[in-house]
């Protein structure tokens, strides 16, 4: 035995007790293979694919709990925006009139720095022009009404006969109600009417009406300081974003100008129109002080749902007097007549196209700033959801919803 090992120094293994030739050639690299033999044949997965599988669930529990955590701040951020919205509501509503202002006045500042006057004084110039246009318009609106007032106690008896008639009227269709419906009756019930005179009112809401007063009070000092500090302005706006951002940012900042630009000069153009045929339609009529109620009437009327019925009772009110069924009627379809022209043929023809928003954004728009903000946001909602759009349009992930609020 030990001559046969000396001839053969390499003997064959023995069975069952080392691998064979094939195993060892193939060594590590046929384990794949045994592995995916077992695979095939039901058997148990392999380690390395079982470790695969868990981080791959634990990378998407880890997403979708990055997911819900990004949803809640959102929510978190937009209720924050929403209660600071409607909490410094004064204080917005102030500086956004304030910025609706100055852009009226800007072409002004411009004209005046073209003949070499610096753009403070040319601010100073057009801010003291303002004031001085406001107080002559309120002093005429003033004493119009005190001369209505006296005029008022003429047409006492005519006042009286009408509210008669509105009183028999009412009696009547109550004594209707009383014959169709049942009525129950108490006799031991009481009524308590609690009487409140006109000075409780005033108390009530001083310091309410102090507030606003207060508040109006800044509106020429912001529209004098954002004519003279524009440029500087909207540079240091510029300034607030990221280097990658600054250049969004500016013609964003552009856009928003040409904007509420766009949206000033179309509602006065609107009103004037208004105006003029408000005023050559009561002029027909003869109302008194026509000219003066034909300008109110036409630009009250620009005002969202509101303003067709603001527009209809300055004139009514004045020709209280003389006022008959023919042209308290002819007052009323001259302007409903005009605010529906107004609304649905020019509104959309000179503001539809430059704005670029689709009527039923307008419409969510108007809800959304009316609720928030009563009547300054109806007449505030149009502009600020311009500027919604504009930056919905710049900004990478919220561009669809810019395309859903435009046309």
């Amino acid at each position: 035995m030990p001559d046969q090992l000396l001839d053969n120094p390499n003997p064959a293994p023995a069975q069952g007790n080392e691998p064979s030739r094939e195993v060892q050639e193939r060594g590590l690299t046929g384990m794949p293979e045994r592995e995916t033999e077992l695979n095939v044949a039901g058997g148990p997965a392999p380690v390395a694919q079982v470790s695969i599988n868990r981080s791959t669930v634990a990378e998407l529990e880890r997403r979708h709990i990055l997911r819900l955590q990004a949803a809640a701040l959102l929510i978190l951020a937009g209720a924050a925006v929403l209660t600071l919205i409607y909490v410094a509501k004064l204080i917005l509503v102030v500086v956004l009139i304030a910025v609706l202002i100055s852009f009226v006045l800007a072409p002004m500042v411009d004209l005046l720095a073209r003949f070499q006057i610096p753009r403070g004084l040319g601010a100073l110039i057009s801010v003291v022009l303002l004031v001085a246009v406001i107080a002559g318009a309120s002093y005429v609106s003033y004493s119009r009404a005190v001369a209505f007032m006296y005029e008022l106690p003429k047409y006492k008896a005519r006042i009286q006969g009408m509210m008669a008639q509105v009183r028999e009227q009412a009696e009547q269709i109550e004594k209707t109600t009383e014959t169709v419906l049942p009525s129950s009756t108490d006799e031991k019930a009481i009524t308590v009417k609690q009487s409140s005179s006109w000075t409780d009112l005033v108390s009530r809401n001083a310091s309410s009406v102090s507030e606003i007063v207060l508040a109006l009070t800044f509106i020429p000092f912001l529209v004098f300081f954002m004519l003279s500090w524009q440029d500087h302005v909207r540079s240091a706006s510029v300034m607030l974003f990221s280097m990658e951002n600054r250049n969004t940012a500016y013609v964003m900042l552009g856009l928003i100008a040409r904007m509420i630009r766009s949206f000033i000069v179309g509602n006065f153009m609107i009103g004037v129109f208004l105006s003029v045929c408000s005023i050559a339609v009561f002029g027909l009529i003869g109302l008194p002080y026509f000219y003066f109620l034909g300008t109110i009437s036409g630009f009250l009327s620009l005002i969202p749902y509101l303003g067709v019925i603001l527009a209809i009772l300055p004139p009514l009110v004045a020709d209280l007097g003389h006022l008959t069924a023919a042209t308290s009627l002819l007052v009323i379809g001259t302007v409903v007549g005009l605010h529906l022209i107004g609304m649905n043929v020019l509104y959309p023809k000179i503001l539809g196209k430059r704005l670029q928003l689709n009527p039923l954004a307008v419409t969510l728009g108007l809800l959304f700033w009316g609720w928030l903000w009563g009547a300054m946001g109806l007449i505030l909602a149009v502009p600020l959801t311009g500027a919604c759009k504009i930056i919905c349009d710049h900004i990478e992930p919220l561009r669809p919803y810019g395309a859903w609020l435009g046309e």
